[in-house]
């Protein structure tokens, strides 16, 4: 019942509805709905351009119920600085007008809109300006949509009402101009296609602030960015550089001035608790001047802080810190400009009274902090404005200059368009006033235009439209009246090279807490030179420890990543920050050990040349003769050459060297040993001759024992040929046995061929000394083979001592171990084998007589010293007696009448009875073989013979009594 009662109402109201639509239908074609944006300031021209900034920083929060249409935005805080920047604008228009170069006869008009910085403010500004306000009546063929009234937009302030902006009018390709937007997204041409700026994109500032950071060497920093788009982008570029200059963030965070009020807490609350003592503030104005009272609040000093140039520069900001909480601070900032005019114009403040704007009365209040009667303000206590107060003596954000630059930046912006105007109207003397404007002829002229200011500024933009990038470091100086000064201390021209777009005055700092030292903020203290970096576990690339370089590494600058291994022939120093030449080592003759076994050496050579020649003075004497003087002198050379060759061991290795001192070792000590080898082998032949009258010595006479010795030499010889030709020794370095030392060595080549020389000479040895072992017992009047056996024991218990010795004894050491087994070895055959001889010839001089060891004569010895066993041989016993002897043993003796006869044992004879017998024994000897041989039936040595045996071998004596048998 009720759903039927009420569509009658209902359709009713549709009626009037429709009817209304259709009747405005017929008188209006273009009507703007909702609330019109009317501008703050306006002068009609003949071209117009818009203008937005922020005159108010905030607004009052509404709640919004959703029941009626929402109020206009009411803007607060009013902020005076941006009043300068509509004068700048104001300012430059009026000086295109009055020229007659540019524009001539063009008058240009202006609407400059204030935003109150809100993003929604700001996009209906913009459509304003595109569409304008007028609501137009005119035949209905006519389409609603029109060019915008202006040609340009000059203006936002702030990086993220541009990018709204820009949205919004880019595809009407209206250009829009900023003069402080400085966010890097700015520069995409895709998304922002109507967008230029006179400032410097953030992608350069960005990269300045981190090697600005990077020059101070603060690697260890905190960041505070505001959350929009001026800050999170800034502070992205800002982060991707930092991180490949080495700077890490311990903490960003980001800050709007609507946070609430524990966010703000917690923000305090990582400051607090943050080791790094340097802020970067990549902040709007507006929220560092926020973020400025709630650190005052807290009382954060100490702080080095680092901006940008959105409030570096800021008066008003500088005004406010009155806890000096930015003392000190160092940022970025536009390069200071000069336009002549523009700082009266600006000051020049009482056209801006004649407005009448509510605006303008709210901006003459603060201004001379006074109050009009009929103000709304709710201030108190404040003088009365009359309306013609003097800026004289005023000392405000508003009478500031120090943002010439950013006003020097509007007036780029507008001469900028007014030279496109220029040239697309053919402006001459007068203008084509019949040429259509097109927004989009205007964006690419803009794009293109190049022109210089009346100051000499250059003017163009590049292929995202933005300027080239030049910056000034400004350091905050506080004075002694509170005042805080801007001071310039440094340049950066992103046009540079890279290693030098940073120019800096380093005397002219004043740091945080007004210190004269730059402050450190880092997480590690540097890596000094000779150490390298290894990062903490689970922490930034900041923090790390410093390693010190192992041996033989070495780092040379601060802060190595790496230590780097030194060149083989080089070694690092103590401190590990430089490579220094190794000493070479080898045996010198400069050095002790080298100087003592050099003296050893000639010490041994000089008493081997004194033997020969005791030995050649004496050389007719028995012992001499008896020795065989041929193969003594033979050894007594070689023992001279083994002396020597151990000299070839001592100095720096060259090639000759290396292949002398092994093969010359080898070859000397092989003809020693086989001069020695050859005197053994004589003793046993003679002592071993197995039956009387045997003529084995005949096959070792001394051409046999000649060719021995040089057969056994020869060997040797061949084997060191065979080493030298197939891979001879050669100098080398040894770089691994010592890691500070460069061994300088001989490298065997061959080791097959070593110890081929070494195994000859020991086989050698060891032969020799088991001959000689063997003869040891043999009769004692003069038979060197217990010399020889002695001697033969020491040489190879020196060269098996050696081997071990040898491989164990580090560099120059092995080279002396060698040489003192050449030299002990050496001696040990000089000694064992010729002093006890030399001790006869020269002290025991009775010893050394014909009498005492001419075999031919010394029947005495015979007869009392030797005893000839006959077991087998009965003939003699049963010719001389009839009888056996007793155990078969007989003593054999000469007999002057009868040949031979038997005697137990005479002990002794006179002078007289031996001579007598000896002068018998060469008249008869004759007989007494022929008398031997009939009852012995053996062949006995004729007298030649004994001749011979006199001359070859020590042991006469048997001889004789073999023969006298």
């Amino acid at each position: 019942m009720t759903y039927t009662r009420r569509w009658p109402r209902w359709g009713w109201a549709l009626l009037q509805l429709l009817v209304a639509t259709f009747s405005q239908a017929e008188e209006l074609v273009c009507q703007q709905r909702g609330d019109p944006e009317n501008p703050q300031l306006y002068k009609d021209g003949d071209i117009i351009l818009g203008g937005t900034f922020s005159f108010h920083s905030s607004w009052k929060v509404i709640q919004d119920t959703y029941m009626h249409k929402p109020l206009p935005l009411e803007c607060t805080s009013l902020n005076l600085g941006k009043f300068q920047l509509a004068q700048a604008i104001i300012f430059t228009i009026e000086e295109i007008n009055n020229s007659t170069d540019l524009l001539p006869s063009i008058s240009l008009g202006y609407k400059i809109y204030d935003n109150c910085d809100s993003m929604t403010k700001s996009v209906k500004v913009a459509l304003a300006l595109a569409n304008g306000n007028e609501v137009v009546s005119v035949p209905t063929e006519a389409p609603c949509t029109r060019p915008g009234q202006v040609q340009a937009i000059m203006g936002e302030t702030s990086s993220s009402p541009c990018v709204a902006i820009a949205t919004v009018i880019g595809p009407f390709h209206i250009p829009e101009i900023s003069h402080f937007a400085t966010c890097a997204c700015l520069s995409d041409k895709t998304k922002y296609p109507s967008f230029l700026r006179t400032i410097p994109s953030d992608n350069y500032q960005s990269r300045a602030l981190a090697q600005l950071l990077k020059h101070f060497g603060w690697t260890w920093v905190g960041a505070i960015r505001s959350n929009n788009d001026y800050g999170n982008n800034g502070m992205t570029t800002f982060t991707e550089t930092a991180q490949q200059l080495g700077i890490c963030l311990e903490y960003s965070v980001s800050f709007h001035k609507t946070d609430p009020s524990d966010k703000i807490k917690k923000i305090i609350g990582i400051i607090n608790a943050s080791t790094s003592k340097v802020i970067v503030a990549f902040l709007s104005s507006t929220d560092m001047n926020v973020l400025l009272h709630v650190l005052s609040q807290h009382n954060l000093t100490g702080y080095q802080w680092v901006g940008t140039e959105s409030w570096i520069m800021d008066s008003d900001i500088a005004e406010k810190d009155t806890h000096h909480i930015l003392d000190g601070a160092i940022g970025l900032s536009i390069p200071k400009a000069h336009v002549s005019g523009m700082r009266e114009f600006i000051l020049d403040v009482k056209p801006l009274n004649s407005s009448g704007s509510e605006l303008f009365t709210e901006f003459w209040e603060n201004l001379f902090n006074c109050k009009f009667k009929q103000s709304n303000s709710s201030a108190e206590n404040q003088r009365e404005c009359t309306g013609h107060e003097d800026l004289t003596g005023v000392q405000n954000s508003f009478t500031d200059m120090s943002l010439m630059p950013i006003f020097n930046n509007v007036y780029k912006g507008v001469y900028a368009v007014a030279h496109a105007l220029h040239i697309i109207l053919g402006c001459n003397e007068t203008c084509n006033y019949s040429v259509q404007l097109d927004p989009l002829k205007i964006l690419q002229h803009i794009r293109k235009i190049y022109f210089k200011t009346k100051e000499g500024d250059e003017v163009y933009f590049d292929e995202n439209g933005d300027p080239p990038a030049k910056y000034e470091i400004i350091n905050w100086q506080p004075t002694e009246n509170g005042i805080v000064d801007f001071v310039t201390v440094g340049l950066y021209d992103a046009s540079l090279p890279a290693d030098k777009p940073l120019s800096l005055q380093h005397n002219s700092f004043i740091w945080a807490q007004n210190s004269q030292q730059v402050p450190v903020s880092v997480c590690s203290e540097k890596c000094p030179p000779g150490t390298r970096k290894v990062l903490q576990k689970e922490k930034p690339v900041c923090c790390y420890d410093c390693i010190r370089c192992a041996e033989g590494e070495i780092s040379n600058m601060t802060d190595s990543i790496t230590c780097e291994h030194c060149h083989p022939e080089s070694w690092s120093n103590d401190r590990r920050d430089a490579c220094v030449k190794k000493e070479a080592e080898f045996l010198s003759h400069e050095e002790i050990m080298g100087v003592l076994l050099t003296a050893a050496a000639l010490f041994g050579t000089w008493m081997t040349a004194v033997v020969a020649a005791i030995f050649f003075t004496y050389r007719t004497t028995p012992i001499v003769r008896a020795n065989n003087s041929e193969l003594s002198f033979l050894l007594l050379f070689s023992l001279t050459l083994c002396f020597l060759c151990s000299l070839t061991f001592i100095g720096r290795p060259s090639e000759w060297s290396c292949m002398l001192r092994h093969t010359a070792f080898g070859i000397t000590f092989v003809l020693c040993i086989s001069c020695v080898l050859g005197k053994t082998i004589v003793v046993l032949m003679a002592f071993r001759a197995t039956l009387p009258g045997s003529n084995v010595m005949k096959w070792f006479g001394p051409a046999q024992q000649r060719l021995s010795v040089v057969a056994f030499t020869l060997i040797q010889v061949v084997i060191c040929i065979l080493w030298l030709t197939i891979s001879p020794p050669f100098p080398f370095k040894n770089f691994t046995q010592f890691k500070d030392k460069i061994i300088l060595e001989c490298a065997l080549g061959s080791a097959v061929g070593f110890w081929a020389v070494l195994g000859y000479i020991g086989l050698l040895a060891i032969l020799c000394f088991i001959l000689a072992f063997l003869a040891r017992k043999l009769p004692d009047n003069f038979n060197e083979a217990k010399l020889i056996t002695f001697s033969m024991l020491i040489f190879c218990a020196v060269w098996i001592t050696f081997i071990p010795a040898y491989v164990s004894s580090p560099g120059k050491f092995s080279v002396a171990v060698e040489i003192f087994a050449i030299l002990a070895s050496s001696f040990g055959l000089l000694i064992c084998t010729f002093i006890p001889k030399c001790y006869i010839i020269l002290l025991k001089p009775e010893k050394n007589t014909k009498k005492k060891y001419d075999g031919e004569r010394s029947i005495k010895i015979i007869l009392k010293n030797y005893k000839i066993w006959w077991q087998s041989d009965i003939r003699l016993h049963h010719h001389i007696k009839r009888t056996s002897p007793p155990n078969g043993e007989y003593n054999i003796y000469m007999n002057t009448k009868h040949g031979v006869y038997l005697k137990p044992e005479i002990d002794s004879l006179s002078d007289r009875q031996e001579a007598a017998a000896t002068k018998q024994y060469r008249n008869r000897h004759q007989r007494t073989v022929r008398t031997a041989e009939k009852i012995t039936g053996a062949n006995l040595p004729s007298i030649e013979d004994l001749s011979l045996y006199a001359k070859t071998t020590t042991i006469f004596p048997l001889a004789i009594t073999l023969l006298n048998t």
